[in-house]
């Protein structure tokens, strides 16, 4: 048999996908676009996870304290209200720092304090309603149901590390995970014995849910790693100390063994898989247009 010749005018000798014999494993590649991660890289970009989980923990022991009535709804609603002011304060220094002048003006501010005053008296008015939400509803199905929320809230969480068009950066923030988190505080509040005690776990959760992924993401796109890894020691400290005095010392050590895995094992055992990857090319791999 000849030499295979890709030719349409006369009949080939080989059917159309033969490859001559001394050119296949020469065509043949192995991994040719594979970038191998190191650890510490991989460490650094489990960062945003860790800090969603660590949310979540800080909220479940706010959330037990004052089912059990050893925090003040009170002293939550004042150190809430200080800490959005901070956190507003931090954001528009950010954003003029940053140049821009032209999308923060006094009139905008203005619109986001009617906006924040807007949603403070709402909660208000609203809190005895959502504390009658599910009376007729049993713990163990509101707890089953609050951490299926959460679950979804970690899963659908927006842990992007890159550059995102200032345009679109507050839109994108994944605002499913964004309602899970809330939807699942409404379901926790409505077990607390008291309205105001109903106000500030909502509150709070607006502020931890909502507002400040918006300034962790703000500081994760233009700042430098030290920043994520303050972030996240704040955080993750933030929730052992206070699930060691919320919790049984067992949920305390799950919590800590929770952070272990995600900030140290699964970046290690992602290390160790990268050494399977075997991923084979040649001229039998379809074509992929190339547009200038």
């Amino acid at each position: 048999m000849g030499d295979s010749q890709k030719i349409l005018w006369k009949r080939p000798a080989h059917p159309d996908s033969y490859i001559p014999p001394n050119s296949f494993l020469s065509s043949l590649r192995k991994n040719p676009n594979f970038r191998p991660y190191t650890y510490w890289h991989v460490v650094a970009l489990s960062l945003p996870a860790t800090q969603q989980l660590a949310t979540i923990f800080i909220f479940l022991a706010v959330f037990r304290q004052l089912n059990e009535g050893t925090l003040d709804p009170l002293f939550l609603v004042g150190a809430t209200s200080v800490a959005s002011v901070l956190g507003y304060s931090i954001w528009v220094a950010q954003t003029w720092l940053g140049g821009g002048y032209a999308t923060l003006t006094l009139a905008h501010c203005g619109k986001h304090l009617r906006s924040s005053i807007l949603i403070f008296l709402s909660l208000l008015v609203l809190s005895p309603v959502l504390k009658t939400l599910s009376a007729a509803t049993s713990s163990d199905s509101i707890y089953a149901l609050s951490a299926g929320l959460f679950f979804l809230n970690a899963l659908l969480g927006d842990y992007r590390l890159g550059k995102v068009a200032p345009q679109l950066q507050e839109s994108l923030i994944s605002v499913l995970s964004m309602n899970a988190a809330i939807a699942s505080s409404v379901v926790l509040a409505s077990r607390l014995q008291q309205d105001v005690a109903v106000f500030a776990l909502i509150l709070f959760s607006v502020q931890v849910f909502a507002l400040s992924p918006m300034l962790r993401r703000r500081f994760q796109h233009t700042s430098h790693l030290r920043f994520r890894i303050t972030s996240t020691m704040v955080l993750t400290s933030a929730a052992l100390f206070l699930s060691a005095f919320s919790f049984p010392r067992s949920i305390s050590l799950l919590f800590f063994m929770t952070f272990a895995a995600i900030t140290f094992v699964a970046p290690g055992a992602l290390i160790w898989a990268q050494k399977f990857k075997n991923e084979i090319r040649g001229p039998w791999d379809v074509a992929v247009p190339k547009v200038n």
